[in-house]
């Protein structure tokens, strides 16, 4: 669940009173368009995506205008432009105006939970508005912090003394990026970026810092997040309704977290646990037609459902189904297992038989049982299938299911479909 932009990030913000530009959104009038250029001088246009997509400035995406002409202009380029970022391809479907901030420093912030120190960690420098990747470490401070007492004003003091920050920003920041883990604490954000917070000058040459691009990230089984009153669908970032249909059914206790990695995949992998998730589509590469992790011990009638739209999506196109995971500590691997049999099962009775080789790896409680479940309907329905045990080495185990799947390429899929009297699917 992430948000990018200002159209919905500053909303966020003013939970906790930090300042923001003046915006419009899609739906402004050309009067309201107007008087903003006419009380800044200048305006940003930029295009809304859903969900978060970066590097929209470097991308030539954001607009520039001093006048009517040429925020419409830059309107009518940016409403419905597509982005591409890294494998994220997104679609606009709307721009914002934003007020021009004039400003002589800009500074990045971020707080994020960092494995590096066990704990919610800040990362601040006032050479922001650029990736932070870029900066001499010299130039940027990285503070873990208790979550218990939270981010405190004497914590962000000391981290820009440390990194010789401008005595002038100081105190501004100092008051108000305490107000921003009450934003993450309270609203179930598991990160937020400002970059950048512009410093404009203010009565008596002061500075206030004015955020000035806004992303998060929420937890999407923290109640909290419930605390907003952001519309559900900016939530929904360009996914499939395979994806869709498998995230509806996320309850309390299970995971059901999918990604399609390629649409035209070879290997329906189900994956239980986010190591071996990480493991597995890195070896399978382009063969793997989802990510997923679908542990956390899923009772049989959700793990049931998520397996019957996993084959009713993919089952046609797949070589091999490969049911992955390490070894659990909890999740009842009879119950799975015995789940994604009979659903199995089920889509064969509905749909009829497909050329499928299975492949299995799991340790865990009941793992003998839920295998033997498995291998039960496998032998019901005239599929082959191979088994690996806890025992097994996870990579040697892709590996191997990779090889089935170049078999099956290779003429092992005509041999299964005429086994199964499929000839025509030959």
């Amino acid at each position: 669940m992430l948000v990018s932009g200002m159209l919905h990030g500053a909303r966020l913000l003013r939970h906790v009173d930090f300042p923001v530009p003046e915006i419009l959104g899609p739906d402004a009038s050309l009067d309201e368009v107007q008087g903003l250029i006419d009380r800044h001088g200048l305006v940003f246009v930029k295009p809304v995506f859903r969900g978060g997509v970066g590097k929209k400035g470097k991308a030539g995406l954001v607009g520039r205008a001093t006048d009517l002409a040429t925020a419409l202009a830059e309107k009518e380029r940016l409403y419905f432009v597509e982005h591409r970022h890294g494998d994220i391809v997104a679609k606009s479907n709307g721009v914002t105006f934003e007020a021009g901030v004039p400003a002589e420093h800009e500074v990045y912030f971020s707080i994020s939970d960092s494995t590096r120190f066990r704990a919610p960690t800040m990362t601040l420098t006032h050479h922001g508005g650029v990736d932070i990747e870029e900066l001499d470490p010299s130039r940027l401070a990285q503070v873990p912090f208790d979550a218990l007492t939270g981010l405190k004003a004497f914590v962000v003091a000391n981290a820009l003394s440390d990194i010789g920050a401008p005595r002038e920003i100081i105190s501004p920041l100092v008051q108000q990026l305490p107000k921003l883990w009450d934003l993450v604490h309270h609203y179930g954000m598991t990160t937020l970026e400002l970059n950048p917070i512009r410093m404009r000058p203010v009565k008596d040459g002061r500075l206030a810092p004015v955020a000035c691009d806004f992303k998060c990230a929420f937890d999407r089984d923290d109640h909290r997040v419930g605390r907003i009153d952001l519309p559900a669908e900016i939530f929904a970032a360009d996914t499939s309704g395979f994806e869709r249909e498998v995230n509806a059914l996320r309850t309390h206790q299970g995971q059901s977290d999918v990604f399609v990695v390629n649409p035209g995949g070879t290997i329906l992998a189900p994956t239980f646990g986010g190591g071996a998730n990480s493991l597995v589509t890195q070896l399978l590469d382009d063969a793997a037609i989802i990510s997923s992790d679908f542990g956390g011990n899923p009772p049989y009638e959700k793990m049931k459902e998520v397996a019957a739209i996993c084959y009713r999506h993919w089952l046609a196109q797949t070589n091999v189904l490969f049911i992955v995971g390490g070894k659990s500590n909890n999740t009842d691997i009879y119950e799975t297992f015995r789940a994604m049999g009979d659903a199995l099962r089920e889509h064969f009775s509905a749909h009829g038989a497909s050329p499928l080789y299975v492949v299995v790896a799991r340790g865990g409680p009941n793992l003998v049982r839920g295998m033997g479940a498995l291998a039960e309907t496998c032998d019901s329905l005239g599929i082959p299938y191979r088994q690996f045990g806890f025992d097994s080495a996870m990579s040697e185990v892709v590996l191997y299911a990779r090889d089935v799947d170049d078999w099956m390429k290779g003429g092992g899929r005509a041999q299964i479909a005429s086994r199964l009297g499929l000839k025509a699917a030959a």
